[in-house]
């Protein structure tokens, strides 16, 4: 692999049966991005444990479907490669569910589009409102179209 991907989820939550499916997943939006040498995480968790985070970080006391943290620091490992430290992404199982409803949309194709939106948020992209014609969510929809044939939820 030409990155590092650590998925997991809040202590104490089981995992779900698809969890093995994210790493592959997030490396092929990775390669499609040009991007080597990452490090990022995703953590699965509860509407609590995101509310809490957005409330702390954002200001903002209600949960929220994803939250990106930027690290955005290099070092060299012991071999000599260098590694970009990108950051951290957090999903809420429970609002990825609640979105699907909102928006009419299988979990798969959320979850993907909660996985893509938070890594273009650790590359450094950013949007001021959600309307289509922002160019971070321009490139997303264009991402998660070159990725339909991808499955993560249910796989």
């Amino acid at each position: 692999m030409n990155n590092r991907i650590d998925v997991g989820c809040e202590e104490g939550m089981e995992s779900p049966s698809w969890i093995a499916a994210v790493e592959p997943f997030v490396e092929k939006v990775l390669a499609a991005l040009s991007l080597e040498g990452w490090e990022l995480s995703v953590l699965f968790c509860s509407d609590g444990f995101i509310r809490n985070l957005n409330a702390q970080y954002r200001n903002i006391d209600a949960p929220t479907d994803v939250l990106s943290f930027e690290q955005g620091d290099e070092y060299v490992d012991d071999e000599g490669r260098t590694w970009f430290s990108a950051g951290d992404i957090v999903i809420s199982l429970s609002a990825l569910m609640r979105n699907c409803e909102d928006f009419s949309v299988t979990p798969d194709e959320e979850l993907k589009r909660l996985l893509v939106h938070g890594i273009l948020h650790l590359d450094g992209m950013d949007h001021t409102d959600n309307s289509p014609e922002q160019e971070m969510l321009k490139l997303q929809e264009s991402l998660l179209e070159s990725l339909s044939s991808e499955r993560v939820f249910g796989a």
